[in-house]
């Protein structure tokens, strides 16, 4: 036999007062929350573009400007006799020019060094990256390297030497990245926010710790092919955390990042205190409830304890009458078992 669990009057009306009470409070503070949510990410979005829009620029105006001092050389009629004679002044006045330059230099249409800015021998440059990007056709070529003087990571950019509108060979530059770098490196966003730039293979150019390549890295993996793309991503160290990647118009990744955890740290507050709130607002509501569904119900406990006195009144008179009844049957019933006796006892005579 299965039992039923049974509610009194005072518990029914309690708990319903304290539904109608917090579903609706409880309604308001979801969708408060998910508009906070909202208006918190797209500040941090926005925030978080920002800071990179900001790097790519500095990175592109930097490259640009140091493009553009190539091809003016690259356009000089000394430059472009591929004699190394002429060509070496050029070289020279360039690395005295821009100190972020260590090496100018030239290269023949076979990858053989032609002419360089310093009196190291000639070397076979016809494997290299930025080398083979000009040769092959491409306007420009580039390539990060790390700097055998300073070891740190350096860009090496090239460009066509153009004799006659065809091709003669191809002048490079070495240049440090440290002023750039330094430009995206010191970025912050908080505490734990910070930017970091790599090259089109994953090559660090600028990071505040890190060194080598990065290509791994979660937020290059999202990026993919695409100019720009905020990605969400769980760290080495388990930490969560929120980027912004975009590429400058040279194809190097610019990442912008910073921990959830210090993001949302607004949110979370917020949050708390409304949580703290709505506990304080429940138990108002429950002794506030309580106060009233007990006005409410006794009244009703004290009708039902009277409608069940006048039922258990009725019932009692009518088990009484019953017993007088049964009482008066029996005695009846003794009354007549003599005279049939004596009826019996004066029947006729055999």
């Amino acid at each position: 036999m299965a039992l039923g669990i049974r509610f009194g009057i005072f518990p029914k009306l309690f708990f319903s007062m304290i539904v109608v009470a917090l579903v609706p409070m409880g309604a308001i503070w979801y969708l408060d929350y998910r508009a906070s949510f909202d208006r918190l990410t797209a500040d941090l979005d926005a925030r978080l573009s920002s800071q990179a829009d900001s790097a790519v620029n500095i990175v592109d105006a930097w490259v640009d400007m140091n493009l553009k001092m190539l091809r003016q050389n690259a356009a000089l009629d000394d430059m472009t006799t591929m004699e190394p004679k002429k060509q070496r002044p050029l070289l020279r006045s360039v690395l005295t020019e821009y100190r972020s330059t260590y090496l100018v230099f030239t290269v023949g249409l076979d990858g053989m060094n032609v002419a360089r800015s310093d009196d190291v021998p000639l070397i076979d440059y016809k494997d290299r990256v930025y080398v083979q990007q000009v040769l092959q056709g491409g306007p420009m070529g580039q390539q990060v390297v790390i700097s055998r003087t300073t070891g740190q990571p350096a860009l090496i950019l090239s460009t066509p030497i153009s004799s006659k509108d065809r091709l003669a060979g191809v002048l490079a530059v070495g240049s440090s990245v440290t002023e750039v770098s330094g430009s995206v490196a010191n970025m912050r966003t908080g505490r734990t926010g910070y930017a970091f730039l790599v090259d089109e293979t994953g090559a660090v150019i600028a990071h505040p710790s890190a060194r080598g390549s990065l290509k791994d890295h979660p937020v290059l993996a999202g990026l993919g092919t695409e100019r720009k793309k905020k990605v969400a991503f769980t760290e080495a160290g388990g930490r969560q955390a929120v980027a912004v990647a975009e590429k400058t118009r040279y194809g190097w990744p610019v990442v912008v990042q910073q921990d959830a955890s210090e993001a949302y740290a607004p949110l979370a507050e917020a949050n708390r205190n409304a949580l703290i709130l709505l506990g304080i607002t429940v138990v108002f509501v429950a002794l506030v409830a309580a106060v009233v569904a007990r006005r409410f119900a006794r009244p009703i406990l004290n009708l039902t304890k009277i409608t069940d006195n006048i039922s258990r009144g009725g019932a009692r008179r009518q088990h009484r009458r019953g017993a007088a009844l049964r009482r008066d049957r029996r005695s009846r019933a003794g009354h007549r078992a003599p005279q049939r006796q004596r009826q019996a006892g004066h029947g006729p005579a055999g």
